[in-house]
């Protein structure tokens, strides 16, 4: 790094509901899938509150009435469902912005999601993303939320200690991953998880909109 950022080297980002607007279609899907396979359908907030988690364990806990030997065909109608919809998916507006000027301001930028690598990397291979992440890891590849795994191999890879590394995400899954690995954390509270929640986490800040997380990382990261 040719200058160094006043607190965070490494700014790690979750993915569904904090930089991509997919809540909503996400919970959707998982409804959809559960009915599919007998279920009952979960509610919004049953639904909503797995985002983040590694796949199968999200499923697994949105339907707990879904024996494990249907555990596969869960899987494949979510991916059904989700795959319909994924053309609706979009980055939140500021996120653009957000990421080349904290790329400017020569922090390390990641990703750690509950998303498989497959998924991920079909999202990363847009041409308005490429080049704006210096490294990510997902659940599949890793260990899913809350687990540090992720948060551990990225500090690794970059070789930066958990007091220089922030973990931004939308959920409770995100902000204890952050606590288990040592790391300091935002909410924002736009994504998947009443931000009431978030509180005994000690996040540093909860931001409200995309342009408060840009406004207080210009300030403080």
């Amino acid at each position: 790094m040719s200058a160094r950022p006043r607190q965070f080297d490494l700014i790690a980002f979750d993915w569904d509901g904090t930089l991509f607007d997919s809540t909503q279609i996400i919970t959707r899907c998982i409804q959809a899938a559960v009915v599919d396979v007998g279920g009952v359908e979960p509610t919004d907030e049953a639904a909503s509150y797995v985002i983040g988690m590694a796949l199968m364990q999200a499923l697994a806990h949105a339907a707990p009435d879904v024996p494990k030997e249907k555990y596969d065909v869960l899987g494949e109608r979510y991916r059904f469902h989700y795959m319909k919809h994924v053309n609706d998916i979009a980055l939140f507006d500021g996120v653009l912005p957000l990421l080349r000027v904290l790329r400017e301001r020569h922090h390390w930028l990641a990703v750690a999601t509950g998303k498989s690598r497959r998924g991920l990397d079909e999202a990363l291979h847009t041409v308005e993303l490429k080049g704006l992440f210096d490294g990510s890891r997902t659940a599949d590849e890793t260990a899913g939320k809350p687990s540090p795994r992720m948060l551990h191999e990225l500090m690794r890879e970059f070789g930066v200690e958990p007091e220089r590394t922030l973990m931004i995400g939308d959920t409770t899954h995100d902000l204890q991953m952050a606590v288990n690995a040592g790391c300091a954390c935002v909410g924002v509270s736009y994504g998947a998880h009443d931000h009431g929640q978030f509180e005994p986490l000690n996040p540093l800040f909860i931001a409200h909109s995309v342009k408060a997380l840009h406004d207080w990382l210009l300030v403080y990261a």
